[in-house]
């Protein structure tokens, strides 16, 4: 199958069951192919393996979908998560406001199209790699779940899609779920039906940024780390929503996923959502054992192409490779 593909471009090898950079490896020879396909079963064991060409310059768009029980699927809106380091996201954005308007309403109903098709029930994404440059999109796949990025959606289309998931099975039609109601303009307590494949919702006039915070060693490749935290100083405000999964005299193992919390900020705009960000990441503070990203974060939204949201799926793991982003250390910082 990889020799039909042709190595030239590169090829994805990638366990279906993965996810949150396991279970997938970029590969270009035969050889490593072998390898990387030893690799990629022992990490998700018993899942299904498939291969598929590299799309260089892409992004990673995603369109949250939500099915019910009654055969509808309603698209709400979707995410940009083109930043990541090994094929793991560091910061989510939506609306995903680098796809034209259009582009991006033929992406949803292509994801409820392919949501009705299946018979799928409750909340999930449809991603695709975008090609800027042309504006052309490739299916990747569908994930069925709630993604921890969620709140990304919820802020942007006023949707809470845990209770939304809760009420589709409670066999309740998605045209009479009062949030989904008000998202395409439509009277919350009423019940007639509503086509979501014909009619569209509401414009979008917030933009939402969320960034990852990690027990990672960015100097080293967000290498993970692991031990005590003594404290975390984080205040949430109107524009900036935050939480975190330990807290004073907690700690981070090394069998842990690396992510202990995740912010939020929201805007009229895109530039005014990463304002928000930065200032919140600069107020906050981690103190412990552990190295943590937030310094780095700091860097990368302040740095000219992700201002101009001129990135791809690439772009941070070029920085890393050039090592063109450090954070300085203080010396009583460093933990020997």
């Amino acid at each position: 199958a990889a020799r039909r593909i042709g190595y030239e471009n590169g090829i994805m090898i990638k366990a279906s069951e993965g996810g949150g950079g396991k279970g997938i490896r970029f590969v270009d020879n035969e050889d490593d192919l072998r390898n990387a396909y030893v690799q990629v079963t022992n990490e998700v064991v018993g899942s299904p393996i498939f291969i598929m060409q590299l799309c260089k310059n892409a992004r990673h768009i995603e369109v949250q979908i939500v099915g019910d029980q009654h055969g509808n699927a309603v698209a709400l809106n979707g995410r940009d998560c083109s930043t990541q380091r090994r094929f793991q996201k560091i910061f989510e954005e939506g609306p995903p406001s680098i796809v034209p308007k259009e582009t991006f309403h033929e992406m949803e109903l292509a994801a409820q199209r392919l949501t009705q098709n299946i018979g799928y029930q409750g909340a999930g994404t449809v991603e695709y790699l975008y090609n800027a440059d042309t504006n052309e999109y490739y299916f990747l796949e569908l994930n069925p779940r709630l993604q921890v990025e969620h709140p990304v959606t919820e802020g942007i289309t006023g949707t809470n899609l845990p209770s939304t998931q809760l009420q589709v099975a409670m066999g309740i039609p998605l045209y009479n779920i009062p949030a989904i109601r008000m998202m395409y303009g439509k009277d919350p307590e009423a019940t007639d039906p509503i086509d979501f494949l014909e009619e569209r919702y509401l414009d979008i006039n917030t933009h939402v940024i969320a960034a990852r915070i990690t027990a990672e060693n960015p100097d080293e490749g967000f290498k993970p780390t692991s031990g005590s935290i003594e404290r975390i100083k984080f205040q949430s405000n109107p524009n900036v929503w935050g939480y975190f999964s330990v807290g004073a005299n907690g700690g981070i193992h090394e069998f842990a996923d690396s992510q202990f919390g995740h912010l939020f900020a929201k805007g009229p705009d895109r530039e005014s959502a990463r304002k928000s960000l930065v200032l919140a990441l600069k107020e906050m503070e981690v103190r412990g054992d552990i190295r943590n990203s937030v310094e780095y974060l700091v860097k990368l939204l302040e740095l000219d192409d992700f201002k101009a949201n001129n990135i791809d799926t690439s772009w941070l793991d070029g920085i890393l490779k050039e090592k063109s982003v450090t954070v300085d250390v203080a010396n009583d910082d460093v933990v020997v």
